[in-house]
């Protein structure tokens, strides 16, 4: 038998974006539901490494001391790999490149950052549907319905406010998910963890290699993060001609693992004694860009609203703080279908002026290292101008406080 459960909000979605205006909505008071279709923890393709700025969200949202104890070293450098070169930076730091506590970015694993923003959920008193796949979406007056699956059980749930959380490397039946077509200059994401690395622990390189980019970044308990994006067709091609002895097919993941370290002596000296830790992980295709933040009744937080280029580590900034800003406009938002409405306004206005910038720069670095001979060009620029990688970082966002945490 279906059943109905109302709320003031719904999000779809239990990432860092979901969870951020779960938490902030919820201990204002809202009835919130959140709905997530995979079992945690689970491993995701992210870089994981998130930047200082957002530590004092975290300590709002109750999870910062946890982060602290669990995350990676601090990191202090950026560099770039790429061939044989090999170049460092300094990383801007937080709090106008001054050195103080929590004045550098680290990076946690999303296995365990998730499950510490979804445990503070819960204890906030959101209601979690876990594994539980939204199907359909319909509206009902001032409600909107939304029919979720786990197996063959149903539940229907109603809300005002739907927050679409789910990302957008996805596609499915909301009207929030975009459709499937695959295209030769489609980027698709690779990420595995290795033990044993021997990366300096405060060292941030940027990869560049023929037909894609990438990162590498100490995380937690001795894990070393690698992650890349590279082209469709260029994967295609490795493929083909990277198997046994160059005579058959590889894997997906072969191809991409074998193209890193043929393609940056940084990637093989840093790997030469390493372990996997797990397997290699795959997603995409990636849509990097700035779309609506509120659509068809619908909100949109992290990638579902928009996505800058993996290339400058800024993913999980975004989304966390993408949800805190819409959960900020919701909470003073007047009654009504008009004033959610004048709140979309308000949230992507404040969206696009936090991370428009970086949006842009994620792509202007992209397309250059996309670009046939693009990591040789970026290679020659950084070895004789070395400041652009921490000029690179500040334009991310590496250092830029968020609005109402000055």
């Amino acid at each position: 038998m279906t059943r109905l459960s109302t709320h003031d909000a719904i999000i779809i979605g239990a990432g860092p974006a979901g969870t951020s205006v779960a938490l902030t909505l919820a201990r204002r008071a809202w009835a919130v539901a959140i709905l997530e279709k995979s079992a945690f923890p689970r491993h995701k393709v992210c870089g994981e490494y998130m930047s200082a700025s957002n530590l004092a969200l975290l300590d709002q949202l109750e999870i910062g001391e946890a982060w602290r104890a669990n995350a990676g070293p601090e990191i202090r450098r950026v560099g770039f790999f790429s061939g044989e070169t090999r170049v460092e930076a300094p990383m801007p730091g937080a709090n106008d490149g001054r050195c103080a506590k929590d004045g550098f970015g680290r990076a946690l694993g999303r296995d365990i950052l998730d499950c510490l923003l979804l445990q503070a959920a819960r204890s906030a008193g959101v209601e979690i549907f876990q594994p539980w796949r939204a199907v359909a979406i319909d509206r009902d007056g001032e409600m909107q319905m939304v029919r979720i699956q786990a197996g063959d059980e149903t539940t229907m749930l109603r809300a005002p406010v739907i927050v679409a959380a789910h990302g957008s490397w996805e596609p499915g039946p909301l009207p929030s998910q975009q459709g499937k077509t695959n295209l030769p200059s489609d980027l698709l994401g690779f990420k595995a963890h290795f033990t044993g690395s021997s990366l300096a622990p405060d060292l941030m390189p940027l990869l560049a290699f023929p037909g894609g980019y990438g990162g590498m970044v100490s995380a937690d308990h001795g894990r070393l993060s690698i992650s890349c994006c590279i082209r469709r067709d260029m994967l295609a091609r490795l493929r083909k001609h990277g198997g046994p002895n160059h005579q058959s097919h590889a894997s997906a993941a072969d191809a991409v693992s074998r193209h890193l370290m043929e393609s940056c002596r940084g990637v093989r000296d840093t790997l030469e004694s390493a372990h996997p830790d797990g397997p290699w992980l795959a997603a995409g295709p990636i849509r990097p860009g700035i779309r609506s933040c509120y659509e068809r009744d619908i909100f949109r937080v992290g990638n579902a609203a928009g996505e800058s280029h993996p290339v400058i580590a800024e993913g999980i900034s975004m989304a966390l703080q993408s949800g805190w800003l819409l959960a900020s406009e919701l909470a003073c938002a007047s009654d009504g279908r008009a004033g959610r409405e004048a709140a979309g306004k308000r949230y992507e206005a404040a969206w696009k002026r936090l991370f428009s910038t970086r949006v842009y720069a994620a792509a202007a670095i992209a397309g250059i290292a996309l670009r046939p001979g693009g990591a040789t060009l970026m290679a020659a620029i950084v070895r004789n101008f070395p400041q652009a990688l921490t000029l690179g970082a500040q334009l991310s966002g590496k250092a830029k406080p968020i609005p109402g945490f000055v």
